[in-house]
This record gives structure tokens, C-alpha cells and sequence, in this order.
């Protein structure tokens, strides 16, 4: 599949001046000095909260506000690896590790690794990763790797499975260290990942079989971790699914032009900005990943009238319209697969 791509009259070095002119890209200290404290009191509340409600099903409305914190404290892991937070290797680790493996369980290494190829190659069919690990498929071609009876099914559904399916997001992450730790993926402190991975497993399990009865044990984990996936997966939907694709071997687009065309925003607002740290500004952090989320807000109207300038799309939605145009596209490649294979079926006939 070949993207027919707009060919901006201005340049990636010419925006980044703009926003570095502004002051976007410098680190913000202090608004870091009281977010991470602050998250991780929240945190800490909530574990502390689940200790004095003790075997009650009250505790389900725990698992639901720790789903929230976890995707928050994964949001701070995020702007870590982003290097949003500090520039130097070793402090984006200690913050990494600490906000990732310690306290979601969730592999700072893999996730590195992963989210780089997915910076680099947004919404390619064959480099995305984020693409490649999805049961759904955005785009019909993909349906030739889709062989079981409910693979099949997810296709033909796809447009409302997609939002059941992210409820697992939060499971496939606890997972993904130790797939990419058996297929060597994780080439650095692998040792330490995976036993802090396991640490945190084994306290959790342990805290909540310990404070409850077996059935409210497996009742909390499975409100906590669905809302968790849930949680992350409503985070990176309106992002970029239902944008262009591409399908070569190679990526064949520039730098800036990849960026603006696979990339959604939402509209700013406070709400929006807290709920989603920062990555409703998705086209402004695309093109500077390492930008703090703080200066996000600033640089949207500067990227924003720099694209139009540009004669590049700026595609910006409410939320709500976001997830309507993501559930939209994936029921257009369900009708184009049914299509195709009704075609196909009639000419064996």
C-alpha cells in the first residue's frame, strides 16, 4: 500500500526552531518535582486504603481507583523514557524501572525498545509494532494472517471488539518482559528486570490473597487489571488508529511528514490534558518526543499554524469523535474484508 502524502513547503528543522525559540524543549523541573511526589501519594492511598477496608466489596471500588493510579504512574514511566524528565541515561533508568517494573509490574526495557519502533515507524503495516501485536487489522491485506475461527471473528466485529479487547492491554503488558526477555529482546539488565517484574507479581498476589477471601481476591484482580488495560488502551486509541497506513519495506516518508499524518489530537482542556498526560497533544509529542508534557499545551498552536502554513493536515478532534472515527475505520476494513471474501467466494463457485 503506497500513502499519498502532501509534500510540506516547510521544513522539520524550521518548526523545531520555532518551538525551541519558545522554550518548549528545555526540561521542566519543577512541575516534575511535584507530580511524581503527588503520584506516588495516590498511589500509596490507595494501597493503603485497600489495607484498613480489609475482606470487604467495597474493595472493588479500590481496584477501580488503582487501575487509574497505575495508568497515571505509566504515564510517568512514559515521559521517562521519553527522557522528558532527565536527560541523562541514568536517571531516565532509575525513574524508568521505579514507575514501570516496581510499581505496575510493567517492563521499562521492552517498553523502550517497543515505543522507539513505534515513534519511528507510526501506522506502518510491517515496522509498527503497536500495529503488529493488535488482534484487529487496519487493513484488509492483513487478513490473510488472520486464520482461526476467532481471529475471523474479531475481523468481522472489529469496530466494537477493539474496545473489549484493550481490556487485556494491562495483562499482555505484566506479560510482555518476560516474552521479550525469552526471544532476547531485553539486552540490559535483564537479570534485575525480571526480578523486580516477579517482585512486584508475587507482592501483589500476595497483598490481595492475604487481605481477602478467594473469591474477592480474583474478583479484585480482574476489575483492577481489566480497568488497567482498559485504561492504557483508551490512552493510545484516538492517537493514530484510522489514519494513514503504509505497507513497504522501507519507510518512505520524511521525518516530519510521518509524524503530522498518522497523528490525532484531541482538544486541549485540563481535563483532557490530566486524564491523558499529554498524549492528546500526539502530533506535537510525535514530532518532539522528548518535549515535556507541560509545554505540549504551548507548542500545539505553534505546531498547529506551522502544519496549515505547511499545506500538511493538522487532524484535531473531540474525544468522543475520536473514538467514533477509530471504531468507524475499523468497521470500513471489516466491510472491505467481507467484500473481498464474499468476491472471492462467488468466483470459486
Amino acid at each position: 500500500m503506497t500513502t499519498t502524502a502532501p509534500t510540506p513547503s516547510g521544513t522539520l528543522d524550521e518548526v523545531t526552531r520555532i518551538v525551541r525559540k519558545a522554550g518548549l524543549m528545555d526540561t521542566s523541573p519543577g512541575y516534575y518535582a511535584w507530580k511524581i511526589p503527588l503520584n506516588f501519594l495516590l498511589l500509596s492511598a490507595g494501597w493503603a486504603l485497600f489495607a484498613v477496608l480489609g475482606d470487604s466489596w467495597w474493595q472493588l471500588a479500590v481496584a477501580a481507583y488503582l487501575a487509574f493510579c497505575f495508568g497515571q504512574t505509566g504515564l510517568i514511566g512514559h515521559d521517562a523514557g521519553h527522557r522528558q524528565i532527565v536527560r541523562t541515561r541514568r536517571g531516565t533508568d532509575l525513574l524508568g524501572h521505579f514507575h514501570g517494573n516496581l510499581l505496575t509490574g510493567v517492563s521499562f526495557g521492552w517498553w523502550v525498545g517497543h515505543h522507539t519502533a513505534h515513534h519511528n515507524y507510526p501506522n506502518h503495516l510491517k515496522l509498527d509494532p503497536d500495529i503488529l501485536r493488535r488482534q484487529v487489522i487496519f487493513d484488509a491485506g492483513q487478513r490473510e494472517q488472520r486464520t482461526s475461527r476467532a481471529a475471523r471473528f474479531i475481523v468481522r466485529h472489529q469496530s466494537w471488539m477493539f474496545f473489549v479487547l484493550i481490556t487485556l492491554e494491562g495483562v499482555r503488558l505484566h506479560m510482555a518482559g518476560y516474552v521479550a526477555a525469552r526471544r532476547g529482546a531485553l539486552k540490559k539488565y535483564r537479570r534485575t528486570e525480571l526480578a523486580v517484574l516477579s517482585l512486584h507479581l508475587a507482592a501483589y498476589f500476595a497483598a490481595v490473597f492475604y487481605v481477602l477471601s478467594p473469591a474477592r481476591a480474583v474478583a479484585f484482580i480482574l476489575v483492577h487489571q481489566l480497568l488497567f488495560g482498559f485504561y492504557m488502551g483508551l490512552l493510545f486509541a484516538p492517537n493514530h488508529k484510522g489514519l494513514p497506513v503504509r505497507d513497504g519495506e522501507t519507510e518512505e516518508l520524511d521525518w516530519l511528514t510521518r509524524q503530522v499524518i498518522t497523528s490525532r489530537n484531541l482538544r486541549p482542556g485540563r481535563v483532557t490534558d490530566f486524564f491523558y498526560g499529554g498524549l492528546n497533544y500526539q502530533i506535537e509529542h510525535h514530532l518532539f518526543p522528548s518535549m515535556p508534557r507541560t509545554s505540549l499545551r504551548r507548542a500545539q498552536p505553534l505546531v498547529k499554524e506551522f502544519c496549515l502554513r505547511s499545506g500538511l493536515p493538522y487532524a484535531e478532534v473531540s474525544l468522543i469523535a475520536s473514538y467514533r472515527e477509530v471504531s468507524g475505520y475499523l468497521g470500513d476494513i471489516s466491510a472491505e474484508v467481507a467484500e473481498l471474501e464474499g468476491t472471492a467466494t462467488s468466483a470459486t463457485r
